[in-house]
């Protein structure tokens, strides 16, 4: 089996198979030992070193001259000759789509089952922890997994219940602005908030300050797709001056909001420490900030 995507290596290893797994992305990071005997499949320019301006300028002059993001090393990947590869066409900015995977294994005569995984909404997410399970063999494995992450999302719903329900705006990139789109605004209402300037289930778009602001948020969470907490809050300090008076947190987005995996019920918990502190017990060091 190969992942092409950070969440799904997520995902397989929480069924416990990741022995099963013999190929990932430069990207797949957790648990740390992802990549180790590993081989990296995907690879793609090291943006570490870029401010977001400078990142979104790149990507999208790549995007406009028809060149990819990410690639993909199809010696390697014949090499392997796996017999499953996951992937997705959810995002050109955040994974190899499955068209070209698919172009790719017809160029090498790979007969590997292709599965796209590509979740609007957080029923969505762990629904693909069940469609992993189902063409790994290890569907009981996925469902006391699915039915372990539902509790807790109902222990969550029970601490905040019947409280006040704030307006959070959670802020996906900076430079531009972009909204939260997807999945992120149901962990939101999860954690007991209310997702303004947001889009459930699809895509986030690019925004303006004024209209952020307009939706009148009484939280700010800033989550940019591609970094920990750090990066967050050195961003989070430029939200702070965008969105005055407003309370703004960082949040670790790629362990907890942007990949779509099981951790995003970390990201949940983690939102409802920052919304009801009174009512839910803060999480550990390293997940979110407080900044303003």
């Amino acid at each position: 089996m190969v992942s092409l995507l950070p969440s799904a290596t997520e995902i397989v290893y929480a069924l416990g198979l990741g022995d099963q797994l013999v190929g990932v992305t430069f990207e797949c990071d957790e648990p740390a030992s992802a990549r180790r005997d590993k081989t990296v499949v995907v690879g793609g320019r090291d943006t570490s070193g870029m401010s977001p301006g400078e990142i979104d300028a790149y990507v999208r002059a790549e995007l406009a001259a028809g060149r990819d993001l990410y690639t993909l090393h199809a010696d390697a990947l014949a090499t392997l000759d796996p017999d499953l590869i996951l992937t997705q066409d959810l995002c050109r900015v955040c994974a190899l789509p499955a068209g070209q995977v698919g172009e790719a294994l017809d160029y090498l005569g790979c007969t590997a089952e292709v599965v796209s995984l590509d979740p609007g909404t957080l029923d969505d997410v762990l629904a693909t922890i069940g469609t992993i399970g189902a063409h790994c063999g290890a569907a009981q494995q996925a469902e006391q997994l699915v039915t372990a992450l539902r509790q807790r999302l109902a222990a969550v719903a029970d601490q905040v219940a019947g409280f006040y329900r704030p307006a959070v705006a959670v802020i996906e990139w900076v430079d531009p602005p972009f909204s939260a789109g997807h999945w992120v605004p149901d962990l939101v209402t999860a954690a007991g908030g209310r997702p303004v300037a947001a889009h459930p289930g699809d895509r986030s778009v690019q925004t303006t300050w004024r209209a952020i602001a307009a939706a009148r948020p009484e939280v700010a969470v800033v989550a940019p797709c591609g970094f920990r907490l750090d990066g967050a809050a050195t961003q989070a300090e430029q939200v702070a001056r965008q969105l005055p008076g407003v309370p703004v947190w960082a949040i670790d987005a790629d362990g907890l909001v942007v990949r779509p995996g099981p951790r995003l019920v970390d990201g949940v918990e983690a939102l409802a420490a920052i919304l009801h502190p009174d009512q839910v017990t803060a999480p550990p060091a390293g997940r979110i900030h407080r900044v303003a």
